[in-house]
C-alpha cells in the first residue's frame, strides 16, 4: 500500500503519507513472530509502534517485547498503550514519512551499529564519518535495491556528500527510492552518514563494505 503513494501519480499528487502506524499485541506478539512473517514485516515498515495490551504484561515482558521490536526496527517511535488509548495529536500530521522530517530525529537515532536476532528479519545500521561520493552512492544504492529491493523493506538515512553544504535525505520501500537535499549542515556540526535498512536476510558484512566503497577519495 506504501509503494502507491510512489508509484501512482495521482495518488501522489493529491495526497501525502505522513506515517505507517502499527499496533503490537504485547501480550502475543513473540508468539507471533514464530508463526507468522508478516508480524515482523509489519513492524519493520513501521513509523511509530503502539505496544498495546500492555498492562497485561509484567514489566520485563514488556521490556523483552520492546527490545524485539528495536531488534526488528530502530527507527519507529514506540508509545505503551492499553486499549490502543494515544492522543491522536501524536498519530496524525506527524510528518514521519516526509524525507525533511529524518532531520529531527533524536540524538540517539542509529545509535547501535547492527541489531542481529534468529529471524530473518533484521536491521543493519551504517555510519561514515568521511563524505560520501554522491555518484558513488548512487550506483550502489540503485544496484542494491534493483538487485535486492523485495527483500529490503525500508532503507532511510542521512548523508553527508562530499562539497555540498546541504545534508542529503534518502528513504526508499523495496525497490522504489527517493532522495531531496535537506537542511543545511551547522558551522561546527559534525557531519556524518547515518543509513540503515530493514529486510530479509541482509549480509551486514557485504552492506558494510558497498556503503564504505562510496567514501569520497
Amino acid at each position: 500500500m506504501a509503494q502507491t503513494f510512489f508509484v501512482d501519480d495521482e495518488v501522489r499528487n493529491r495526497t501525502k503519507l505522513d506515517s505507517i502506524v502499527t499496533v503490537v499485541d504485547a501480550k502475543n506478539f513473540l508468539q507471533r513472530l514464530e508463526d507468522s512473517h508478516e508480524a515482523a514485516e509489519q513492524v519493520a515498515f513501521a513509523d511509530v509502534v503502539l505496544l498495546n495490551k500492555i498492562d497485561l504484561v509484567s514489566a520485563d515482558e514488556a521490556a523483552r517485547v520492546e527490545a524485539r521490536i528495536r531488534s526488528i526496527n530502530p527507527m519507529a517511535s514506540l508509545h505503551r498503550t492499553d486499549h490502543c488509548t494515544m492522543p491522536v495529536a501524536e498519530l496524525l500530521d506527524r510528518g514521519a514519512f516526509d524525507l525533511n522530517r529524518i532531520l529531527e530525529i533524536e540524538p540517539d537515532f542509529l545509535g547501535e551499529d547492527t541489531h542481529e536476532h534468529d529471524d530473518a528479519i533484521t536491521s543493519v545500521s551504517l555510519r561514515a564519518a568521511r563524505p560520501l561520493d554522491p555518484q558513488k552512492f548512487n550506483v550502489w544504492i540503485s544496484d542494491l535495491l534493483r538487485l535486492r529491493g523485495v527483500d529490503i523493506l525500508r532503507s532511510k538515512g542521512i548523508l553527508d556528500f562530499k562539497n555540498d553544504a546541504k545534508r542529503f535525505v534518502f528513504q526508499g520501500v523495496h525497490m522504489l527510492m527517493e532522495g531531496l537535499p535537506g537542511k543545511p549542515w551547522q558551522d561546527g556540526e559534525t557531519r556524518e552518514s547515518k543509513f540503515v535498512l530493514i529486510g530479509r536476510d541482509l549480509d551486514e558484512a557485504e552492506l558494510r563494505a558497498g556503503f564504505e566503497a562510496c567514501l569520497a577519495s
